[in-house]
């Protein structure tokens, strides 16, 4: 899975940075930037990704430092794996967070799936975790950020890219991330013209504070868009968060005392597997902890379609008696082997966050060849901003452990 469109969206009509980027220097370059080409541009909204939260964590900028650049648009910029988000002021009161006055409207988890984090004062500090972040950027000018003719334009552009690089297909986990139709539309239109040279998979994205029944019939109506290079089989859920910053839903607990995020009970991915399937999609599940892998597992077993290949993403733990029922129903796997690289901090942070044996264990290739499971490798690109999206940089890094720009030491061999 390879999320190129999102990049691009984001040099185009947003701001990019790299993991590598300061708090610092997010505030004083950055965002000055982004905002000067947003008022440049007559834009409704800023949007962008790319910081790390283990650069970050120590000195997260808040939202009235985001004010103090800029308080009359929204922003929203992403974390570099999309899983966590900052935004200012107006843009929590837009999302129904907190009033213009300071008022808090919703706590810590009542975005179902989501955390909002608070400062000292009691008042949202502008740092959203999960759900949360995804609710809050449904309140964007997305329609404005994502136009039909920008969609295309960006296409073109991720189509040289691709061949050049290899790739004749690729499935996009992001294909209702402006929570409207356009990225389809475009596509479609693109295809049915002649200008499409590659086969492009799209996903439909469920959230858990969506209504499900709604947004599946709503999975239903894009497929009008499918043609010979656009397929649209595909439903997407967010089981969990991720394990390397603490939202991943794991067995036992953080060193901190958490669990993590669970997205859903067991019983509602079960139904939405169900609803999913009888709708001829495909249910692609994105998890990272051993909770989430095992839930997953038992959905699929109890009510898929066997022959519909549902599909674990992102699957980085999984306990040893899962393997068998994975293999036994069909179960496929997507699994970062391009993940198996780190910086030498961040190889150190891991060990103090998570729990040992997870720190030290992760995304169990060998494992699923040995028992059978039906494995491909993906790039999540743009996630993980530090990893590189070509078959070259990744065949490096899962022979060897490591990628030649960090000059770091192996990792995960």
């Amino acid at each position: 899975m390879i999320k190129l469109f999102s990049a691009e969206i984001f040099t185009v009509n947003g701001v990019t940075m790299t993991f590598n980027d300061s708090p610092q220097k997010f505030l004083t370059e950055i965002m000055p930037a982004a905002v000067k080409k947003a008022r440049e541009n007559k834009m409704t909204a800023i949007f962008g990704s790319g910081w790390r939260v283990l650069t970050f964590e120590n000195n997260m900028p808040t939202r009235q430092d985001l004010d103090k650049i800029c308080d009359d648009i929204p922003i929203y910029i992403a974390d570099e794996e999309g899983h966590k988000g900052l935004a200012n002021t107006i843009c929590l009161v837009n999302a129904g967070i907190m009033s213009a006055d300071g008022k808090v409207l919703k706590k810590d988890t009542d975005i179902r799936g989501g955390e909002i984090v608070f400062d000292k004062n009691g008042t949202p500090s502008g740092y959203l975790k999960e759900q949360a972040g995804t609710s809050t950027r449904s309140f964007l000018d997305n329609d404005n950020l994502l136009s039909v003719d920008l969609a295309k334009e960006i296409m073109k552009k991720i189509e040289n890219q691709l061949l050049s690089e290899g790739y004749t297909m690729y499935v996009d986990g992001w294909g209702n991330y402006f929570y409207n139709e356009n990225y389809f539309k475009a596509a479609h239109e693109m295809d049915k013209s002649g200008k499409m040279n590659f086969i492009l998979g799209l996903t439909y994205e469920l959230e858990s504070w969506m209504d499900i029944d709604k947004n599946i019939e709503k999975a239903v109506e894009v497929q009008k868009y499918s043609s010979e290079r656009v397929k649209t089989n595909w439903v997407k859920i967010f089981i969990d968060g991720t394990v390397e910053t603490g939202t991943g839903f794991i067995d036992g607990n953080y060193p901190d005392c958490h669990q993590g995020i669970a997205n859903w009970t067991e019983k509602e991915v079960t139904e939405i597997t169900r609803k999913a399937n009888e709708k001829k999609f495909v249910d692609a599940c994105s998890h990272d902890g051993q909770q989430g892998s095992q839930s997953s597992c038992k959905f699929f077993c109890k009510r898929r379609k066997k022959e519909l290949r549902n599909t674990l993403i992102h699957v980085r733990n999984v306990n040893a008696e899962d393997y068998k029922k994975m293999a036994e129903n069909n179960i496929f796997v997507a699994a970062g082997i391009l993940w198996h690289h780190n910086a030498d901090f961040a190889q150190d942070a891991l060990k103090k966050i998570l729990p040992e044996e997870i720190a030290l264990k992760g995304y169990p290739i060998k494992s699923f060849f040995d028992n059978g499971i039906n494995i491909s490798s993906h790039t999540d690109f743009p996630a993980l901003s530090g990893s590189p999206d070509d078959p070259f940089g990744i065949i490096e890094i899962a022979v060897t452990g490591v990628y030649h720009e960090e000059n770091a030491k192996a990792w995960w061999t």
